[in-house]
Formats: structure tokens, C-alpha cells, sequence
């Protein structure tokens, strides 16, 4: 291979990759300041008219809610990046003129699939360990510094673990828990021995905080055998429930599926798989789009490139970012459809959260055959 042969596509990836960069970090900015404008900003404003909360305490609000609207606004850049760079290109022919000297579109479009990969990858580790943190401290600020725990505080679908030394000895998932009341209803426990098996498995109907102590009401005590099967080994109307957590402490403990990050769901999951809670459709349909959404980076950055290098004429970067926005609007419309149809058990979770990406890489994909 002479010299040329081995300069000429680094020059290209380098050319692609300076008509990408700016566009992307032009994207991240504005779709994040349009997604502060629409909802963060009202939020802040409200909080300091009409419930007189700090200019301090709304600034950390507002900086907490920041990564996950970054986490947001990444694939769309991605879009509008690949959109506007390959725009640019084919109105001023230098596409042309590239596949003119022998170089096919799929090999054009190298520099795009790498870079798209990496802002998925990067997008996935920013949803996975900075999102979840963020989150739970803007909900903590909300609820102890805003709200003064004055709101009704009611969660739904709560799951506690209670370790020792490092060993598994106790889950409790609780279907609602009613912090302002105190009280709790569809309580499950379930004990482990130290090899990880279950021995024991409790459940009961109500509970109540009472004088400092859990009781709960109206359940059964189950337990294994040496065939391994469940067998009822008492029924009580009322039992003390050995859970150390105060109320003020189970509602710092709790965590919402939606707060987690997916290694933390993954285990919830199995969990609930093992005390054989009835429906965690929802929850699996939570885990599989927490991983996909992230490559909606590459997705959509290969579908923007193969339509922006379609482009005829200088329709100018305006009409690029409008399409742009019908593009992430369909997206998101349709991953709103499969979600709701995943969580109803009407669509298998994994399809249902990996479909939007399919069919929108199978378009991008016939562009870009069409282009090649």
C-alpha cells in the first residue's frame, strides 16, 4: 500500500469527524437548554413564587436534575450531528466528489458508526452511575427541604434487604407502603440461609408502625422442607415483624425502580423473581430500557448520516434541526407505544424495549444502501 493509500482515510475520518464534532456539542447544548427552558426553569420559578423556597436550595435542585436531562439530550445530538455534518457535505458536493475517487458510503460513514458507539457506551456509564445519584438526591431535596415531608408520601412496589456480615438474610417487598400513615399493606419476607437458599417465607396483609416497633397482621409462616417445597407452618392475627428500619429510615431506604441503575434493577428483578412477585413486566420492560436508550446514540446517528448525505441544494442547518426533531419525536413516540405495551404484558419486555432501535436502524440501514 503506497503512502497516499494510507493518508487519504485518516484525512477522511478526520474530515467526517470535524463535521460531526461541533454540530454534537452544538446539540447537547441546545436540546439541553430547550429541555431546561420547558420544564426545569418553570419548576425553579414556581418553587420560589409560590412556596418561597431559597434561590440555594432550587440551585441545587436544578443542578441535580441536570445529568438526567444530559442523558436525554445525548442521542439527539447524536442525530443532529450526523444530520447536519452529512448536510453540509452534500451540499457543497464533497460527498461527490469523495465516492467520485473510488470511496464507497459504508466506508464514508466509518468514522460516524465508531464515534456513535463510543456516545453510546459513554451515555449507557452516565445513566448507570450518575444519573441514579443525582436522581435520588433531587428527590431527597424535594421531599425534605421543599416539601418538609408535608406531601402525602405513599410508594408502591418497595423492596428491602436486611444483610449481615455480608450474607443475604432477609428480603422484604412491601406492594404499598403509606409513609405518613405509617402503614403498610401485601408484606412478603422472605429468610435465607447462609449458602443463599430460602427457608422461610412470611407474608401477611396489613401492617402497622406502632411505638416504635413493625407489627403485621393477618399472615402465614411458611417453611421449606427437605424436598424443598413450602409448608404452612403457622397462622397469626398479629407478629411483631423483625425489620430495625424506623419509619424515618424506610422511607430514606426505599428506592424507586426508575432511580435505579440497571446492575441495581437486575438484582430487584431476580429477586421478585424468587418470592414470586406476580407481575414484574414493568420492571423488566424498566431494565431492558435502561440499556437501550443509550444506543439510540448509534441508531439514530447512522439513520441522520445516510438522510443528511441524501440532501439535495444547501437547505441550511434550519431545516436539518427540524428534522431532526420530527425524527426524535417519532422515536420517542414510538418507544412511549412499545413501553406501554411491555408494561401491560401485551409485548414481550425485551421486544418492546429494543423495537424502537430496530426498526429505526432498518430505515437507516435502507438509506444507506440507497446512498452506497
Amino acid at each position: 500500500m503506497s503512502k497516499n493509500n494510507r493518508v487519504f482515510p485518516l484525512i477522511l475520518d478526520k474530515l467526517i469527524l470535524n463535521e460531526i464534532g461541533k454540530p454534537f456539542v452544538f446539540g447537547v447544548l441546545i436540546f439541553t437548554m430547550i429541555f431546561v427552558s420547558a420544564d426545569l426553569l418553570f419548576q425553579a420559578a414556581r418553587l420560589m413564587i409560590q412556596r418561597g423556597i431559597s434561590f440555594w436550595v432550587v440551585s441545587r435542585l436544578f443542578c441535580y436534575r441536570i445529568p438526567e436531562v444530559i442523558g436525554l439530550t445525548l442521542p439527539m445530538a447524536a442525530l443532529l450531528a450526523a444530520l447536519l455534518g452529512f448536510s453540509k457535505l452534500s451540499a457543497n458536493s464533497e460527498l461527490v466528489a469523495i465516492k467520485s475517487m473510488g470511496v464507497s458510503f459504508r466506508r464514508i460513514l466509518r468514522p460516524v458508526i465508531i464515534s456513535s458507539i463510543m456516545v453510546s457506551i459513554a451515555t449507557f456509564l452516565w445513566t448507570e452511575f450518575v444519573t441514579p445519584i443525582t436522581s435520588i438526591a433531587a428527590n431527597n431535596l424535594m421531599q425534605y427541604e421543599i416539601y418538609k415531608n408535608q406531601s402525602k408520601l405513599i410508594k408502591d412496589k418497595v423492596f428491602l434487604r436486611d444483610e449481615k456480615g455480608g450474607k443475604l438474610r432477609r428480603t422484604f417487598y412491601v406492594e404499598k407502603l403509606n409513609i405518613m400513615e405509617g402503614t403498610l399493606e401485601g408484606i412478603d419476607v422472605y429468610e435465607f440461609a447462609d449458602d443463599g437458599r430460602m427457608i422461610r417465607y412470611s407474608n401477611a396483609a396489613t401492617g402497622l408502625w406502632k411505638e416504635g416497633e413493625w407489627w403485621i397482621d393477618n399472615g402465614q409462616i411458611f417453611e421449606k422442607d427437605k424436598n424443598d417445597e413450602l409448608k404452612l407452618l403457622l397462622q397469626f392475627e398479629r407478629q411483631k415483624l423483625a425489620l430495625s428500619l424506623s419509619l424515618e429510615d424506610l422511607e430514606r431506604t426505599t428506592r424507586n425502580p426508575v432511580d435505579m441503575s440497571a446492575r441495581e434493577l437486575w438484582l430487584y428483578i431476580e429477586k421478585a423473581s424468587i418470592m414470586d412477585i406476580s407481575n414484574v413486566a414493568p420492571l423488566l420492560v424498566t431494565f431492558h430500557y435502561k440499556i437501550s436508550i443509550p444506543w439510540a446514540s448509534f441508531v439514530l446517528a447512522i439513520l441522520g448520516a445516510a438522510i443528511g448525505g441524501k440532501t439535495r441544494g444547501r437547505s441550511g442547518g434550519g431545516a436539518s434541526f427540524g428534522l431532526s426533531v420530527l425524527i426524535v419525536f417519532a422515536y420517542y413516540l414510538l418507544m412511549s407505544l412499545c413501553r406501554a405495551l411491555g408494561e401491560s404484558g401485551n409485548m414481550a419486555p425485551l421486544l418492546a424495549a429494543w423495537l424502537p432501535n430496530a426498526i429505526f436502524l432498518f430505515v437507516g440501514l435502507y438509506f444507506v444502501r440507497r446512498a452506497n
